[in-house]
């Protein structure tokens, strides 16, 4: 089942509204490039790779809305609805990754023909990113062995990206191997992303799962009871620093202390050889309702009147990561120059 998905018939963005899971499998119809930047901003569409793509299929609806303008005439809403989508959610690169590359197809196409090839090209890159999953699941699984249990943190399944999933595809595709794999689901706060939608997504597929609060992580992993920690990422810096749904880094901490191996699993549009270090990567910071509007037993957790911070993300050092699982590979320290040496070669292991 596909994340987000192009009604041909009446010419509209449809895509899973992931604030109704697990309760409710609930479809919207985006018809603007605006309403496709609300649904990024309010986490209706979430994830590195399903936002980029979603972000590519706005500007073709700016594209198809706009009609059939000519040279400044076309650009300008075009470059409005470019900046509305770059600033829905500035941390994950992916998005402005996508929204450059429409506008360079934008550049590149006859007048007459600008919605049609914005359109191809978002659904080219709708493909692309289903392959580029399956190629990552198929390197990231020869990394798990039959018997393994996995931390894994947020959600970065089929929800997270077009189809098939990043972290989460190497599960699955290791269990589609016959591997007996179990996952230990961080329930990711404030969203509750692991718990609302990872546990959804491997419910589903029948693998075997148990959800833990974040801090609990930690304790299973220096009892010798894991053997891998898989995550997605927003961003990487040149350095190999990664860029994650907060938490990662306690959770790299953890793993490092107790000698278990940290993937991240990463397409290569999400690796910024322009952003030298994590110290670069900006940082969303969201509403403080997300943390304390949190109930127990029908009553709000935290007093009345007290403040929140609510970090999107946070940074974990490359000091930390065992390897980059990648659609061209597994990368290995140093990252900065294999990183380098294996994009610009443009494929192999």
């Amino acid at each position: 089942m596909r994340t987000l998905e192009w009604d041909p018939g009446r010419g509209l963005l449809r895509l899973i509204d992931q604030r109704r899971l697990p309760g409710e499998l609930r479809w919207l119809e985006l018809r603007s490039s605006t309403e496709v930047a609300e649904a990024i901003r309010d986490m209706a569409v979430r994830g590195a790779p399903a936002i980029g793509v979603a972000a590519a299929f706005g500007l073709a609806l700016a594209a198809r809305v706009g009609g059939a303008r000519s040279g400044s005439e076309a650009e300008r809403p075009l470059r409005a609805a470019a900046e509305e989508l770059c600033q829905a959610r500035p941390t994950a690169v992916n998005l402005r990754w996508a929204v450059e590359r429409m506008m360079r197809a934008a550049k590149e196409a006859p007048e007459e023909k600008l919605a049609d090839q914005l359109l191809l090209e978002a659904q080219r890159m709708a493909e692309e990113d289903i392959a580029i999953n399956r190629a990552m699941a198929d390197f990231g699984a020869d990394l798990l062995k039959d018997g393994d249990t996995v931390v894994h943190h947020c959600n970065t399944g089929a929800l997270a990206t077009v189809d098939y999933g990043t972290a989460l595809g190497v599960i699955r595709r290791a269990h589609e191997q016959g591997k007996r794999i179990h996952v230990l689901v961080d329930e990711t706060r404030p969203r509750l992303q692991g718990a609302r939608l990872t546990a959804w997504e491997l419910q589903q597929l029948g693998i075997p799962f148990e959800v833990i609060v974040d801090g609990a992580a930690g304790h299973f992993l220096r009892r010798g009871e894991v053997q891998a920690v898989l995550v997605g990422a927003d961003r990487v810096a040149a350095n190999g620093d990664v860029a994650n749904k907060v938490g990662t880094y306690m959770l790299a901490l953890a793993a490092h202390a107790s000698r278990v191996p940290f993937y991240t699993v990463v397409p290569t549009s999400s690796i910024d050889l322009a952003v030298a270090d994590g110290g670069q990567i900006p940082i969303e910071e969201r509403e403080e309702a997300e943390v304390l509007d949190l109930q127990l037993g029908g009553e709000r957790v935290t007093p009345a009147g007290v403040r929140a911070r609510n970090p999107a993300f946070d940074i974990t050092p490359a000091c930390y990561l065992t390897a980059w699982i990648t659609e061209r590979g597994v990368i290995l320290p140093p990252f900065e120059r294999n990183a380098q040496a294996i994009l610009q070669r443009g494929g192999g292991a």
